[in-house]
């Protein structure tokens, strides 16, 4: 056994060899580093300066490492903000605590066309006393995962962004505005002419064709002032990266665009001339499509302040944005087609025109919802009736859409025909209530019950106004009261009573009588009106002035209702609005004759019409008159009910009402050779241009119309008064 002293020298002989080999082992495991990591390793010393570089660092700079070697780092890096990368590196020495996971981005020699994305980590270097004697940055590339990072947010991004509403134009522009600039300093979203009003697209038979640009999202200004100076449809010839992207069906890159090429310089669309004149340099065209459809096409380019191309990865990822992007665009163009295609359908069955009569004078508008909601059905008419009374009607269909519309044709249609009957307002509404829900129970049968079954809780309101009463009798199926203005009193609501909507198994609908002057003003509409109304108090009072300053000209008084109340009209209600203005027949134009039950009354009763006709310029309908008016009112003697009135009305027709209290309608037959009766009606008809009967409270009137066309001179027929 050795000494103490032998002992402790041994020890420290070990520490010795121990020290060696963990410094020939740092060393070793350092050089590795140096030599082997894929990594960049920077060493600086405390003046920033690099000390020490591996062949990786080389790699990413671009720069020989001999020739950095001493100088700081912002002396050959000019593509990089090396001012931050310092500012961080003179942390590290001052507080000796690492900073991990730092992004830079920019530009080297090594690929000075491209942008690049580093990952860096910086740590202090010690010395074995713990003083900092340098800084170590290790570098990692990550350029293509952070691409693919950005693509995947973008994407993410644009499926909340892109097809937000059903509107092609606003669809194809959040798709310009997500590619710009994150993508492109340019894109324009060109589609086939027709798409964005919602036609079918149909694949170019003939070149050049046209595209209609629709959206655009620019980053420079002097590029949008380029493109202002274009049409909104230009031609591209078939030897254009645009018409082969639309004739294959393949995307085109143009990484570097060819100035000389034949396609720019003959091309009759000056758009890219006018972009390479401001520095446009690299290209990209992709068609949209979906469901096997070809819409349009992007167009993407990138301009001198981006310098770096398009390059495959580009197009692959701007592909799969297109592909996302026009699915929207198609639902959006399928929605503007279908809705067009409701709307033209519900203002065909709109009166696109009223002929002028002499009960009222009328205006009349119709507004759609809004492009992004669906098609209401609500409609309004304005029906000529027998007498010279004119019937308005007012309704609205809950829902929206084609079924709507369907069944606001029924509605229509089933009011038009029931006015032909002349039956009373609540009698109208009453037909109208049990054909609802036959209706609904008819098409459960044949799988269409859907549609009609939104004709239960329908409104309605119907009234009808006489002129020479001037009485308007009106009855509401769950339908708001119209405004009524007298000549010289407020504006106010019609009393109308309350009554349920059709098919709610209540078929009573209680009518409303009012006796309106002359002039008198009626407000027939939806119920939309009434939600703008509640959107905004102050729009109750504006209409109010509005209909008491108007000068009650229908137009006048129509547009400025519509004015102030579409701006507050939800988006999802369109609004149907009918304005009549009362006229009523002078007392010259109306002559009446009470009659007596007796035979020999016949006799009376045309003396008093053909003196009456003389005396109105109508002495070339004597002969006719004489016959309707024996006919008419023999029937009545012979099988109707005291008291009987004759009635002659000249306005733009010449029209014989007789009137009693009976209830037996005369029916019209062809008599036999051998008959010696039977002919009166058919001679009545023969004679008239329409006649008919409609039945009152008190009995029945049978009335006939003769046309005064060609047959009285011009200015003997009042004017509409």
């Amino acid at each position: 056994m050795g000494t103490p002293d032998e002992a402790s020298a041994d020890s420290s002989a070990s520490r010795r060899r121990a020290g060696r080999l963990r410094l020939d082992e740092d060393r070793a495991i350092l050089d590795a580093l140096f030599d082997q990591s894929p990594m960049g390793v920077a060493v600086f010393d405390t003046r920033l300066r690099l000390v020490r570089a591996n062949p990786a660092l080389e790699r990413i700079h671009g720069i020989p490492n001999d020739q950095l070697l001493g100088h700081r780092i912002g002396e050959f890096l000019t593509g990089i903000d090396t001012d931050e990368i310092e500012n961080r590196l003179t942390k590290v020495l001052e507080t000796g605590l690492p900073v991990i996971g730092t992004e830079v981005r920019g530009r080297t020699p090594a690929d000075p066309g491209r942008d690049h994305v580093w990952m860096t980590s910086s740590f202090a270097l010690t010395d074995p006393d713990g003083n900092t004697s340098g800084v170590t940055d290790m570098i990692t590339d990550i350029t293509e995962r952070h691409r693919s990072r950005e693509h995947l947010t973008l994407l993410d991004a644009a499926a909340t962004r892109i097809g937000t509403t059903l509107d092609v134009r606003r669809t194809a522009q959040e798709l310009a505005d997500v590619l710009v600039p994150r993508v492109a300093d340019l894109a324009t979203i060109d589609l086939l002419v027709g798409v964005a009003e919602g036609e079918e697209p149909q694949p170019p038979r003939a070149w050049p064709v046209a595209l209609r640009l629709t959206a655009r999202g620019v980053a420079r200004p002097e590029i949008a002032e380029g493109l202002r100076r274009l049409g909104e449809v230009q031609e591209f010839p078939v030897s254009s990266p645009h018409a082969q992207a639309l004739a294959t069906g393949h995307p085109q890159l143009l990484p570097v665009i060819d100035a000389d090429a034949e396609w720019i310089r003959n091309s009759p669309d000056p758009r890219t001339r006018i972009l390479l004149a401001r520095g446009t340099h690299s290209m990209m065209v992709v068609p949209l499509r979906a469901r096997d459809t070809i819409l349009g096409v992007v167009h993407l380019y990138r301009s001198a302040s981006r310098p770096d191309a398009f390059e495959p990865d580009d197009l692959v990822f701007v592909q799969e944005l297109a592909t996302r992007a026009a699915v929207c665009v198609d639902n959006a163009r399928r929605y503007t087609g279908e809705r067009a295609a409701t709307v033209t359908l519900q203002q065909s069955m709109l009166p696109r025109s009223v002929a002028d009569q002499s009960a009222v004078e009328v205006a009349h508008h119709y507004r759609p919802a809004r492009a992004q909601a669906g098609v209401s059905g609500c409609w309004f008419d304005v029906i000529p009736l027998s007498g010279a009374r004119v019937a308005l009607a007012v309704g609205d269909i809950p829902g929206t859409g084609i079924e709507a519309v369907a069944c606001m044709g029924q509605i229509c249609s089933a009011v038009r025909t029931l006015a032909q009957l002349d039956l009373a307002p609540d009698e109208v509404l009453a037909r109208l209530d049990d054909m609802v829900p036959r209706l609904v129970e008819r098409e459960h049968s044949t799988g269409s019950a859907a549609i009609l079954e939104k004709l239960i809780g329908a409104t309605c309101l119907y009234a009808v106004y006489d002129p020479v009463s001037r009485h308007c009798v009106m009855a509401s199926a769950g339908h708001p009261p119209p405004l009524v203005l007298d000549p010289d009193g407020p504006v106010r609501f019609a009393e109308l009573p309350s009554n349920q909507p059709l098919g709610q198994d209540d078929p009573v609908f209680e009518p409303h009588d009012l006796e309106l002057a002359k002039g008198s003003v009626l407000a027939l509409y939806t119920r939309s009106l009434l939600d703008a109304v509640g959107a905004d108090p102050t729009v109750e009072e504006r209409l109010r002035a509005i209909v008491a300053r108007s000068p009650r000209s229908p137009d006048s008084l129509c547009r400025a209702v519509v004015g102030t109340v579409t701006p507050h009209l939800p988006a999802e209600d369109d609004l149907a609005l009918l304005i009549a203005r009362t006229r009523s027949l002078d007392a010259a134009d109306v002559a009446t004759w009470d009659l007596s039950c007796d035979p020999a009354a016949v006799a009376g009763a045309r003396a008093h019409a053909l003196r009456q006709v003389h005396q109105w310029g109508l002495g070339d309908l004597a002969f006719s008159t004489e016959l309707i008016i024996s006919e008419l009112v023999t029937n009545a003697i012979r099988y109707g009910t005291p008291p009987i009135r004759l009635r002659l009305i000249r306005d733009r027709m010449l029209i014989i009402a007789v009137s009693d209290a009976g209830s037996t309608s005369p029916h019209i037959r062809r008599a036999a050779t051998t008959d010696e009766g039977g002919r009166g009606l058919f001679l009545v008809a023969q004679c008239s241009r329409r006649w008919g009967t409609r039945y009152h409270p008190t009995g029945k009137t049978i009335w006939s119309e003769q046309s005064l066309t060609d047959v009285t001179p011009a200015g003997s027929v009042p004017p509409g008064r």
